[in-house]
């Protein structure tokens, strides 16, 4: 291992110890959850690991998210976790099969408040600029010109001609679908060439159809929005974050409505996690919850530009 490898790990050491010494000081315990578990996301676009244990079928998280849920459910108080995740097919230059993730849940939070601190948190650890609030809906206007929640999917059609970008397969995508590959191709960028190095952007009100484990709500113009909020710095996705939905029936709607797309798309069935489920209708407390990339974050502090710059050893050399 050469001396600069040795210097960045020493560096993401440090990082790390920051973000323990901020969460001490905010009183919120640090827990640890089984990476081994029974069901996975039912998100179409996340793919997890299986492996064969005895007679059982266990999954490699995603996240913890779901677990540490459940011990909000049975009453801990404001909790955070540093651990590994994975995703199958997830490699590049931003992206690991096997990650760290930062998550932490505070108890009546909004997603507002739980912003304020996410900034707080980029200040102390990585020395950010002070951060830039826009709405879903302004980035699509200011920098493609239409509002993303009246348009229509055939307009989004014309959006991607004009924008040049070609698709090989375009029959399976949805609305959201064709919104994603707009922002992440035409706005994306734009997060990182318009504002200073290292500027914490938060996104907030995403369309309510993408709203995952959020709530929704209407916003000022009436439109139903996600509770959410999505955290980007020179462009990179670091944080996504959500003022959390309590209600187990809606959130196996949601769990139902994912599988659905499963199938249209032909991809693995996955069981629903009825331990989260059945948590959520004994009663999640109010609160708020953010998963954090921990590689990525090291990237950014660092001036690097590969998640294998930063980690002990990528996928191919583990």
């Amino acid at each position: 291992m050469n001396l600069d490898k040795i210097t960045i790990l020493q560096k993401r050491a440090g990082i790390i110890k920051s973000i323990r010494d901020f969460f001490a000081k905010q009183n919120v315990i640090e827990v640890e959850t089984p990476l081994l578990c029974s069901s996975s996301v039912t998100d179409p676009y996340l793919h997890a690991l299986s492996l064969e244990c005895g007679s059982h079928t266990r999954f490699l998280q995603t996240s913890p998210e779901y677990a540490m849920k459940r011990l909000l459910c049975e009453g801990i108080s404001d909790i955070y976790q540093i651990c590994k995740a994975f995703r199958s097919d997830e490699f590049g230059k931003l992206h690991q099969i096997e990650f760290t993730i930062l998550e932490w849940y505070r108890l009546n939070f909004d997603h507002h408040q739980l912003m304020n601190e996410t900034e707080l948190l980029l200040q102390t650890v990585i020395n950010s600029p002070p951060a830039k609030k826009f709405t879903y809906q302004e980035l699509f206007e200011q920098y493609l010109k239409f509002n993303p929640h009246a348009i229509t999917q055939n307009k989004l059609i014309d959006q991607l001609n004009q924008n040049e970008i070609s698709l090989k397969e375009t029959g399976s995508l949805s609305k959201d679908d064709y919104l994603d590959i707009l922002f992440s191709q035409r706005i994306e960028p734009k997060l990182k060439s318009d504002f200073e190095p290292l500027t914490p952007i938060f996104v907030t009100e995403y369309p309510a159809s993408q709203a995952a484990l959020a709530k929704t709500n209407l916003n000022s113009e009436g439109i139903e929005i996600a509770e959410r909020f999505e955290v980007y710095i020179n462009g990179i996705e670091l944080a996504n974050g959500y003022h959390e939905l309590q209600d187990g029936n809606v959130q196996r709607q949601r769990f139902q409505q994912d599988l659905e797309k499963r199938k249209t798309l032909n991809l693995p069935l996955v069981p629903i996690d009825e331990y989260l489920c059945t948590a959520l209708d004994k009663g999640l407390p109010s609160c708020a919850g953010i998963a954090l990339g921990i590689d990525r974050l090291t990237m950014l502090a660092l001036d690097k530009h590969h998640i294998s710059d930063v980690i002990s050893y990528d996928f191919y050399h583990s």
